[in-house]
Parts: C-alpha cells; structure tokens; sequence
C-alpha cells in the first residue's frame, strides 16, 4: 500500500493537527484503499477556528468590497492554477472520473469569479423620509462569523459556492467538509494560505464525528450557518442554532419528480431522463429521483430508456470515462435495500440492479446503472431520496396524478415535466411546490440562477444576486442633518 499524505486543517492560517492526535482515514471510492489521512478534531479546535476567524473578521470588512472581491478572484486563479492537482484529488477521493473532476474546478472558478464580479453590486435603499432635514437608507452589512458544510458529492465546487459570496461581503468563514471528502477542503484552505489571504478569513475544521460540527454551529460566535446536505442534517442545525437565533442557508434534501405527459417529446425526455438520473452517479440533489410517466406512453418510455442506460459504462481504471463509483459503502447498501424491498413489493429491475460482477469491482463502492419499473408510489424506491444509480419510473393516469405526487412531499428541491402544452407547463409553474422547475430541460444549473428548496428542503438558497444577498443582513438608517 502507498504511502499515505496527511493534510492538516488551517486555523489561523496555521497548519493545526488536533490537539487528541486523533486522525481521519480517507479512502478511495473506487478501491477502498486508504490514501490519506486528515485531523480528527473536536470541539477545541472548532472553537479555536471561530474565534481565528472573529479576530480576523473586523478587518476584513472594513476593506471596501473591491478589494475583498481581488481577493476572491486571486482564489479562482489560484484554483484555476492548480486545475490538475485539484482534478485528481476529486477522482481519489470523491469517485468522479476524470471529465466530471474537470467540469467541477471550472465550476468552482465560476461560482469564486461571479462573487468577486458582484463586489461593485452590493446594493442598499434609500426611502423618502417623513420630515425635512432627514434621510431614511438601508443597507447591507455582514453577519460577521460564518460556517460552511458542505456535502460529499461536490467537495470542490460547494466550497467556491460559500466562500466566494461569504467573503467577498465581508464575512468570515470557517470550512466543515463532510468526513468523507475533507483533503480537498485542505488543499483549498493551503493555496489561500499560500496567496496570501489575511490569516483567519478563511479556516477549515475536518472530523468524523458530531463534536466539532455541534460546537461550530451552537457557538455564540457563530452569526450565520450555511449547509449543503441531508434534511436530517438541516433539521440538527435548525435545532442548534435555536439557542443563539443564527442566520441559516440550508440546502437540503430533495426527491425530484420527473414527469413525462402523453404528449412528450420522447427523444428529449429519455436523453434527460437518463442524463438527469445518472450525472455524478445520482450523487446530485437536484437529480430525476422519480420518474412519473402516462401510462399510454409508460412501455415505449421504459423500453427507450432501458435500452440508453445498457450504454452506460462504470468508469475505466483510470476514471478517464464512464459512471464513477458513489462515495460511501454505507449508501450504496443503503439503496441496494431500497431496491430489495420494492422488487418484493412488486416491482420489477429492467437493468442493472446490484453491484457489477468481476475481480475489478470486488472492492470499491459500485453498483449498476440501474432502472426499476412497476414501482408505485408508497414503495420505499417512490418515497425516500435515493442518491444513487437508480431510475425508478411510476406509471399515472394523468398529469394530475403525477402532480399530486410531486406536491405530496416535503422535501420540495426541484421537478421536471415534460409536454408541448402551454397550459399544462404554465399550470405546472405555478403549481409545482419546489424551488427550481426545468420544463422540457434535463438537469442544469446557472451560476445567475437561485438555488433553493421549498418545505423541508430549506430555507435561503445560493448562486445568483439572491446568492450574494443571503450572506448580507440589514441596517436601517434614521439620519437627521438638521
């Protein structure tokens, strides 16, 4: 076995191990091979990088936003810079083969780029006032300490998506990586070191457990906590920050409907059905997670799509193609008895549908592309978020069944229709109960568009001016020049 690397945290701009010695293990998704290690740390050293970050948040503030935004764009260069180290840390430690670790950096250049582009933005209101001699004005001004989780699917790009809005409107942040994928938080903290950010702007804590996650988000010093993961983790922190009444950006979970009416473009939809299921192997919130289809169309859509999905290769040994693995062995048996518990409830796998045979795949964490029909709607495939490699489709009578399926979830991301009826996608606009709609559209997503859920699936959201906006609050302003 290869040597392992340790990569230390950054509080203070300081390499920090954790004071217990404690280590984390990362492994590597497609082989299970251990290859670095990271600090197991716990509530001293989350403390210690919310109070590097406190000293250093008042000062960075007080620089105007243009300069904060230079800063933010020496970091898209910086990543930019270091495409190749960053692309390959992705393929061992997230499962991404090799295109999709490039998609992801130019990603992260995009979203650090648009935060430091939006510093000559940053907007405030003046309002007539009541008497002479007087002004009214709001305006925005930082929160102050800020947190960042981020989930394990994107470990890169969720990083650009917080640090750039966070710091070019004067906050500071402190980095929570998931314990799954926390070198790539490291290395990103190491090159803003090494560029020369202020010492405490920006701070990264790596652990397994829940200790240094409870003391990051509890603190009194923490005044604003952005999420990218679970709904159980949104929930955890809501009841968390309760105590010191923080601000919140929680991007939760989501159980995409993606409906396909009679009238369809059925090329269309079955090229976005299967591009909008198997994308990052499934490990994307936003993702087809139910497939509801007219049951006059239900067979020739099946068959379209099972013969697509046969085309899907699992990625080469050198990830330069093909579906990586999922990240974790806990989610793939996780779905694995998602599956197993719908097929003894009726439904039927038409391809895949466990994990691939042959000596390669004996260690790492693949399974099949995968499509289930027959599946109804209170199977565990039809009403839990499945994350992973698996289509399952539900045929419906007709659009209004497809649509009170949609709307009877909490968990309210994003949805899909797909129809040439102008008043159907209209009714569908309006009455879809999720936060994204893409109509007659696989999945995408734009860097000056809105990301967030409705119900259960958050509160705030990122990208986009509403973005920059959400790590602002406001101060208004009573002025007497008499």
């Amino acid at each position: 076995m290869a040597e392992l690397k340790h990569y230390p945290c950054f509080i203070g701009g300081e390499r920090i191990h954790a004071a217990s010695g404690a280590l984390l293990e990362v492994e590597n998704p497609a082989t299970e091979e251990v290859w670095a290690t990271v600090p197991d740390c716990g509530a001293d050293e989350a403390v210690r990088a919310l109070e590097s970050a406190r000293d250093a948040q008042r000062a960075w503030a007080e620089l105007p936003a243009v300069e904060r935004g230079r800063w933010v764009h020496r970091l898209a260069q910086a990543v930019e810079e270091n495409r190749d180290h960053f692309v390959e840390l992705l393929v061992r430690e997230q499962g991404k083969t090799v295109p999709d670790a490039h998609g992801e950096v130019t990603d992260t250049v995009t979203y650090l780029t648009y935060a430091a582009e939006a510093a000559r933005r940053i907007e405030g209101r003046i309002f007539p006032s009541e008497n002479r001699g007087e002004q009214l004005w709001i305006q925005n001004v930082p929160y102050g300490v800020t947190v960042g989780m981020c989930a394990y699917n994107f470990p890169l790009a969720l990083i650009g998506r917080k640090v750039g809005p966070a710091l070019v409107t004067g906050n500071t942040m402190v980095l929570k990586p998931h314990e799954a994928t926390p070198v790539t938080a490291s290395e990103f903290c190491r090159i803003a070191s090494e560029i020369g950010l202020p010492a405490g702007v920006l701070n990264v804590v790596t652990g397994s457990g829940i200790e240094a996650s409870a003391a990051l988000v509890s603190s009194p010093l923490t005044r604003l906590v952005s999420l990218t993961g679970s709904t159980q983790a949104g929930q955890a922190i809501y009841r968390a920050s309760a105590e010191n009444v923080n601000g919140l950006i929680l991007e939760l979970g989501g159980k995409a409907s993606f409906i396909v009416l009679e009238d369809a473009d059925l090329d269309k939809a079955v090229d976005a059905a299967v591009a909008s299921r198997f994308a990052n192997s499934g490990q994307v919130c936003i993702c087809n997670e139910l497939v509801l289809v007219h049951e006059s169309v239900a067979e020739e859509f099946t068959a379209r799509v099972v013969a697509k999905v046969k085309e899907i290769e699992l990625a080469d040994d050198a990830m330069t193609r093909g579906m990586g693995p999922s990240v974790t062995g806990a989610s793939i048996a996780r779905i694995d008895g998602m599956l197993r518990a719908s097929v003894e409830g009726g439904a039927r796998v038409e391809v895949g549908g466990g994990r691939p045979d042959g000596d390669r795949f004996a260690r790492g964490h693949w399974y099949l592309p995968t499509v289930v029909s027959g599946v109804t709607r209170t199977m565990p495939l039809a009403t839990t978020e499945i994350f992973g490699p698996i289509m399952p489709i539900v045929a419906v009578k007709d659009y209004q069944e497809a649509l009170e399926i949609c709307n009877d979830r909490e968990d309210a991301l994003s949805a899909y229709i797909f129809t040439q009826n102008a008043s159907t996608i209209f009714h569908a606009i309006n009455h879809m109960e999720v936060g994204t709609v893409f109509v007659n559209q696989p999945i995408v997503g734009y860097i000056q568009g809105y990301h967030n859920g409705h119900k259960r699936s958050g509160v705030g959201g990122e990208d986009g001016v509403y973005g920059i906006d959400n790590y602002l609050q406001r101060r208004t302003v009573y002025l007497n020049y008499n």
